[in-house]
């Protein structure tokens, strides 16, 4: 849940660095590090901004050709300058370590007993006392890299330098992500591509296992059983402009208007050429589909609430049960394996431990049929699926996902009219029409992002609150969810969502006229039933915040307040109606003064438990 990146040149790589770290910043952390070698491991750490530390950097002047940086998310012990990253090892080994080391007070244990003295609380420091204690045997970094990932039992991402070794960076990966970047004549090694974009756009992704020594002039790996592999080189297709705010004064506030292009991308294949099952999801699709019996769907987060909404496409349109999980419940509790279910894993990263683990578990009980629903090519669980379908978002910053949100959702709807179609179940007349809607999605978000204004308004009240409700009801229950958790993300108001019918059953007693009720109406089957349940609110002397469809038949009053949302757009509303509440979120933020693309104690790539 931080920030890793190394380099090795014949030039000067603090900038490279320090410039790395920066676009690293958005998957969250509390404290930033750097060491270079240069006649001794020279290291210079700080809680709290890449910029802190940048300015002592230059004030000491630090220099080297070879390097390591990172950005802590605090686990193991407080926000401090000792628990920072690099952690160094007798003056000799300097680590950067991604991840939770599960073993760590026994190998702690081990290495006191041994005579090293722990300067930090973190889990980290066992791994650059683990390396020294094999390097000073073999004189090998790279064989020490190797016998130490052996002895730690987690998740980890690490790069390690050694100060008798200056022509060498080890890394290993196990469940944290790590790639490989490729120059000429200098190379580097990073937690995410977009840290190493602006020097080259060659990149090797380690897979779990894979131990890394990356010199000036070339890479050799080294798979779990210690056998020299050659992994696959791509060409990145990010652009340096792709983490650059351009006008906008935060990445979500640029991601969230980047929405009706990036849906509108994900959806070109299925637009163009129709529902081509086996194109979209992969060449055995059509048979995988045509056999199962049922869905299961497993992610964290807001990934999961969009797992929420396709149950009610699958089942509403391919008439197929569909389950939804959390990934870190499912693979704890005992559970039912049918062989001719669908699991499909969602992750805007592909590297989620959660929802990687809850594939494994699934895997493991016999589940053949896995599908991922995934941003970024070539991260851990597409590899590790069966089938795979491509949200086409571009890059995420923002910690709080609003454009990887929809383009899920898109997706999962092509999902469900790709099973019904495998099943026979989807005319051409029908299909048709259902691409028809679709082809509407990014006009309707771009109406929605348009009430941008009237947002703002709403946000100068939410602003002075504290509490908040989001109500909703069937296939728009999970809007609200969705709604609720941006405002408590990045506002800091607690804010929590129920079915609209809830409320009579408990939470009603919460409502008075200081905490806002937020209600997603749209003009569908239960606006009458909604309508009721505000009513219940009004009788409290609740203040409603009603987001209603453009022919839904509200008016304004006294304690009740609308904002029209474009027309009803059939069981593709709940993408709409997600619009507003990222806004009302976002804006909220702003006025409260939070910082909104890095909220607290959040990160955006959660790659520990």
């Amino acid at each position: 849940m931080c920030g890793i990146v190394a380099a090795i040149a014949d030039r000067n790589v603090v900038p490279i660095l320090t410039e790395g770290l920066k676009r690293l910043e958005y998957r969250g952390y509390d404290s930033a590090g750097i060491a270079v070698l240069n006649g001794g491991i020279q290291r210079v750490r700080r809680v709290g901004r890449v910029a802190e530390m940048e300015s002592a950097v230059k004030a000491e002047n630090l220099q080297g050709i070879l390097g390591i940086a990172h950005t802590r998310w605090a686990t193991h012990g407080g926000v401090t300058e000792p628990n920072a990253h690099p952690h160094v090892s007798s003056n000799e080994i300097a680590v950067v370590h991604n991840g939770i080391i599960e073993n760590h007070e026994a190998q702690r244990a081990r290495l006191i007993a041994l005579g090293y003295v722990f300067q930090s609380q973190t889990d980290t420091e066992v791994i650059a006392h683990l390396i020294h204690h094999y390097y000073a045997q073999s004189k090998n970094l790279f064989e020490a890299t190797q016998r130490t990932a052996a002895d730690m039992h987690g998740a980890y991402a690490i790069g390690v330098v050694a100060l008798s070794d200056p022509e060498t960076i080890a890394g290993a990966r196990m469940g944290c992500p790590l790639v490989v970047g490729l120059g000429e004549g200098e190379n580097f090694l990073a937690s995410d591509v977009s840290a190493v974009i602006a020097e080259t756009k060659r990149v090797m992704y380690l897979e779990d296992g894979d131990v890394v020594a990356i010199h000036r002039s070339g890479v050799e790996v080294v798979d779990k059983d210690r056998r020299k592999v050659d992994r696959k080189i791509y060409v990145s297709q990010l652009s340096a402009d792709a983490v650059d705010l351009g006008v906008y004064q935060h990445y979500m506030q640029k991601e969230i208007h980047e929405q009706p292009r990036a849906v509108a991308d994900t959806i070109e294949g299925v637009i163009d050429n129709g529902v081509d099952v086996d194109t979209l999801f992969g060449d055995s699709a059509t048979g995988v589909f045509r056999d199962i019996d049922a869905v299961l769907v497993l992610a964290s987060g807001t990934s999961y609430y969009a797992g929420l909404v396709a149950k009610y496409w699958i089942e509403g349109v391919a008439g197929i049960r569909t389950d939804v999980e959390l990934g870190h419940e499912y693979r704890y509790r005992d559970s039912i394996a049918n062989p001719r279910q669908l699991v499909v894993t969602i992750s805007q990263s592909g590297e989620t431990l959660d929802t990687m683990e809850a594939l494994k578990r699934a895997k493991e009980l016999g589940h053949g049929n896995t599908l991922s629903i995934c941003n970024v090519r070539e991260s851990a669980i597409p590899r590790a699926s069966r089938l795979v379908f491509y949200t086409r978002a571009g890059m995420e910053i923002g910690v709080a996902s609003t454009k990887a949100f929809t383009t899920q959702l898109v997706s999962l709807y092509t999902l469900a009219l790709a099973i019904a179609k495998a099943k026979g179940k989807l005319t051409a007349e029908r299909e048709a029409a259902e691409l028809e809607q679709l082809r509407f999605v990014p006009g309707s978000i771009q109406h929605a992002l348009n009430l941008e204004p009237q947002v703002q308004a709403w946000a100068e009240r939410f602003a002075q609150k504290e509490h908040a409700l989001f109500l909703g009801r069937g296939i728009h229950y999970p809007v609200a969810l969705e709604g609720a958790l941006k405002l408590k993300e990045i506002s800091y108001i607690h804010a929590e969502a129920y079915p609209a019918g809830e409320l009579k059953h408990g939470p009603l007693a919460l409502v008075d006229s200081n905490m806002p009720v937020v209600v997603i109406a749209p003009n569908d089957a239960l606006l009458e039933k909604v309508k009721s349940n505000m009513q219940e609110v009004r009788a409290r002397g609740g203040e409603l915040y009603v987001f209603a469809d453009l022919d839904s038949h509200f008016t304004e009053s006294e304690g009740v307040h609308v904002i029209r949302t474009p027309r009803y757009s059939g069981v593709l509303s709940p993408i709409a109606h997600t619009i507003p509440v990222q806004l009302l979120a976002y804006h909220t933020a702003l006025k409260r003064g939070t910082d909104v693309d890095k909220p607290r104690n959040l990160a955006k790539s959660v790659t520990v438990e």
